[in-house]
């Protein structure tokens, strides 16, 4: 028989699981007739709390969790350092768990996380996360979260992101006034937040200067491996295109591959874009065009907000923190002499 949990009582009862949570701890701001429910349901349902869990809760421990996708991905890492730094500086410790991209593993470090009496946890989901019910799991108890990159829009607590729409935009609006007209847009999955507003922002260019939209050149694509295939159907499907505008850089680095095995030149012939300013972004030949996206600097105010919130000096009302980005531009786009936005 598995063991009753908080929000079982919450379920029979039609409460919050924090309600709940704060009724068992006697919080003054609850009502004796909910204390006294909870209380009788519970002894009822033979509830026993998370000894080892309350106990470090109770006690400052200090620990800051982090819940990202990939560590060895390189805006990531550059977002963790971030996140370490300011936690350091404060007096906090950081716990590192990475979800690899993988849902039920994203669970496991919520309940792992949940149990090391971390004080707040700092979060970017995976690809394939759609339900959101186990990030709520840290509220019901009191733990708070901030969103950094991929947020969940269900869930109204603090985050820190890119204003990936604008972004895009810019280096779309980039490759049009170097010339392109037929620019294909690899795309992120459709249910990240991040890779909406990227697609947005290349359809607001496009609009601006009047260019028809082509659905073939928009694409699912944001891995080296997927865009490698992409770009070799669209050659093989003789597809027109001049310009690449990729979600990321590790996509426009398996697109520039496959055009220079097939003698296309860059950005001679196709000009490329990517986004983040990964190291793959200054190793390939030509180095390539990209967003950069301040990831150090994106961990080290999502750690402010964080920290802020755990030792109640942010206010109550969620804050949205928009990092700015940047254009970097090298040898895979044609140069501007000057760029006006």
């Amino acid at each position: 028989m598995s063991r009753v949990t908080i929000k079982d009582i919450a379920k029979i009862l039609g409460i919050s699981p924090s309600t709940v949570s704060r009724a068992l701890r006697d919080h003054p701001d609850i009502s004796q007739k909910t204390k006294q429910a909870v209380r009788e349901l519970a002894e009822k349902l033979n509830y026993h709390p998370n000894i080892l869990a309350q106990k470090l809760r109770n006690k400052r421990s200090n620990l800051i969790g982090v819940i990202i996708p990939q560590i060895v991905h390189y805006f990531f890492s550059s977002i963790i350092s971030g996140i370490e730094d300011y936690a350091y500086e404060h007096g906090y410790t950081v716990i590192v768990a990475q979800s690899n991209e993988n849902y039920e593993r994203e669970l496991k470090n919520v309940s792992v996380l949940l149990n090391s009496g971390v004080e707040g946890v700092l979060i970017s989901r995976t690809k394939e996360t759609t339900k959101f019910d186990h990030f709520k799991e840290f509220l019901d108890n009191d733990i708070p979260i901030v969103f950094f990159d991929r947020s969940c829009p269900s869930i109204d607590v603090d985050k820190v992101v890119v204003n990936d729409e604008i972004a895009a935009y810019r280096a779309t609006k980039y490759l049009i006034e170097t010339g392109c007209r037929r620019i294909v847009h690899f795309r992120g999955p459709e249910n990240l937040v991040i890779s909406n507003k990227r697609l947005t922002g290349y359809l607001e260019a496009l609009r601006e200067y009047k260019i028809k939209i082509d659905k073939r050149l928009i694409i699912k694509c944001d891995s080296f491996e997927q865009a490698q295939v992409v770009t070799q159907q669209l050659l093989d499907e003789k597809v027109k295109f001049d310009g690449i505008f990729a979600v990321n850089d590790d996509s426009a680095a398996g697109a520039l591959m496959v055009l220079q095995n097939r003698g296309i030149k860059v950005p001679e012939q196709v000009s490329i874009f990517g986004y983040s300013n990964s190291l793959i972004s200054q190793v390939t030949s030509p180095n390539l065009s990209t967003v950069e996206q301040r990831g150090y600097e994106m961990g080290y105010v999502a750690a402010r907000m964080l920290i802020e919130r755990i030792e109640g000096k942010a206010r109550p009302k969620p804050r949205l923190e928009v990092v700015s980005t940047k254009l970097i531009i090298r040898e895979s786009t044609f140069k501007l002499e000057k760029i006006d936005f």
